[in-house]
């Protein structure tokens, strides 16, 4: 079996990398994209003897693209560019689009069966725990970007043969992660031995994994095929923004003052939302 990871490099996609060559027998041969070889050579995985490395930008797409890129059995698609600004308009401008053709010319080739990150952000204003059967609402560019495309690959599935898994990622912690992500920036403080940490009130609730564990729960659930479309990918559990924190803290063994309410609540995120992961259970 032949499996296309699309993002390698990014902070999802080379933790996935890992745990598909810790995990994945010597049957499976991983083929990995990258728009930097170079960038590529960085990562553990690179010389793993299961993997094929390919430089390759979602804009060269053609109609050889399925070929090129070694004919997969299945494919994780987690490229996306221009993250964490969820208000750039080229989210759907130029994303959505780029995106959405170079899917299409895969599926057009051969790929039958496709698992893509999509984002907890498509429920929009909605509090509470979310399930895969709402309705989507999405109010940034991004979150428009990603719902469009799930629209678009279900309206191609209605023509075209192919398995597709739709994974809604909440939030995700860990080595690698943005140096804009709330933790990297409490780690920066303390490794800065700043006295105070501004943040917001900390009241939010939110749904957070570990990036191993959703490395795993992406790779588990990309080579089963019991379960699809929409699947949320998320630990069904809301921790507040401040308990995270001050859990965090506590793991680092240090003393910072948290400086609560300095910053404003974002005002693209409802105040208390978690995901229903009663599908995602049925995989792992």
């Amino acid at each position: 079996m032949k499996v296309l990871v699309v993002g390698s490099t990014g902070f999802i996609g080379s933790h996935v990398m890992d745990y598909l060559c810790r995990q994945t027998k010597n049957e499976i041969n991983i083929v990995a994209t990258t728009r930097s070889l170079e960038k590529a050579k960085k990562f553990g995985w690179f010389n793993d003897k299961k993997v094929i490395t390919i430089e390759f930008n979602i804009i060269q797409t053609n109609s050889d693209i399925y070929n090129k890129l070694q004919r997969p059995d299945l494919m994780i698609h987690l490229a996306w560019d221009g993250l964490p600004d969820y208000k750039n308009i080229n989210h759907i401008e130029r994303n959505l689009f780029e995106n959405y053709f170079f899917l299409k010319d895969m599926i057009n080739g051969g790929l039958k069966d496709l698992t893509v990150a999509g984002t907890c952000f498509e429920y929009g204003f909605k509090n509470g725990p979310l399930s895969e059967d709402m309705e989507t609402n999405p109010i940034t560019p991004y979150a428009v970007a990603k719902d469009s495309l799930r629209r678009f690959l279900q309206e191609l599935q209605k023509v075209k043969n192919f398995n597709l898994k739709w994974l809604r990622l909440f939030y995700v912690y860990g080595k690698g992660q943005s140096p804009k992500s709330l933790l990297s920036q409490l780690d920066t403080a303390i490794q800065n031995n700043e006295k105070i940490f501004n943040m917001s009130g900390g009241e939010q609730l939110r749904d957070y994994l570990t990036i191993e564990k959703l490395s795993e729960y992406i790779a588990k659930t990309a080579f089963q095929n019991k379960i699809s479309d929409i699947i949320n990918c998320c630990s069904g559990k809301p921790i507040s923004i401040r308990n995270l924190v001050e859990n965090h803290i506590k793991e680092k063994g240090v003393d910072i003052k948290l400086n609560f309410g300095y910053y404003p609540y974002p005002d693209y995120e409802p105040m208390a939302f978690w995901g229903d992961n009663v599908k995602l259970n049925k995989i792992i």
